[in-house]
């Protein structure tokens, strides 16, 4: 074979990657922004239209995969792990907020290291709705999804290996960790004033009919 043979053979190979990687590209920006927007619905309670959104990330992900996974030096590079983690987080941020069973990565199609790291940022998801709920007296609501994020959290946690496993998930972690306590504080002091407005409502009624 001559050199020339050998390139053109390099040149058709290297050609079929740089499709798949763009096909994999566009896939994976596909799915992240059909997952932001899915979870902008999730908080306006419009869980119809984010099921559809989510059933479209999961099509345009399954594209990528399909493209990808013949060159897995492209596969890995990172930017389909991370449509794999928007994906993680927008379908555990709906099962939260449900109150439904999380999914598995099996489940998902997705890699243990995007989905734990799909949890992480959930979390942060979880403490925008609890603080929509405090606005709406659901303290009741609130405590029961701040029980699942420490759940959550301590599974984090436990995940004890390397960054390069892990994709950085000690960071997603510490950063998890920082929103709840904030979204802790801002519940207790919720509930501080709640207790109070409800000890001011009954002496004013008890004031009103004569006691003291």
């Amino acid at each position: 074979m001559d050199l020339g043979e050998i390139s053109e053979q390099i040149h058709t190979r290297l050609d079929a990657k740089h499709r798949a990687r763009e096909q994999g590209l566009v896939a994976s920006r596909q799915t992240i922004r059909a997952c932001s927007t899915a979870i902008r619905a999730i908080h306006r309670g419009e869980y119809e239209r984010a099921e559809e959104l989510m059933g479209e990330a999961r099509e345009a992900l399954d594209d990528g995969v399909r493209a990808l996974t013949p060159h897995p030096d492209v596969y890995y590079v990172g930017f389909l792990q991370d449509a794999q983690k928007e994906y993680a987080e927008a379908r555990a941020t709906y099962a939260i907020v449900r109150g439904q069973p999380l999914p598995t990565p099996e489940e998902l199609k997705v890699g243990d290291a995007p989905y734990l790291n799909g949890l992480a940022e959930a979390i942060g998801e979880v403490r925008r709705h609890v603080l929509d709920l405090l606005r709406t007296e659901g303290h009741a609501r609130g405590e029961e999804l701040l029980a699942v994020v420490d759940d959550i959290y301590y599974v984090l946690v436990s995940m004890d290996y390397p960054d390069a496993m892990t994709g950085g998930l000690r960071r997603s972690t510490d950063v998890a960790r920082s929103i709840m306590e904030r979204t802790r504080g801002d519940f207790s002091l919720s509930e501080v004033h709640r207790q109070l407005e409800e000890a001011l409502r009954r002496h004013e009624e008890r004031l009103a009919g004569g006691g003291v």
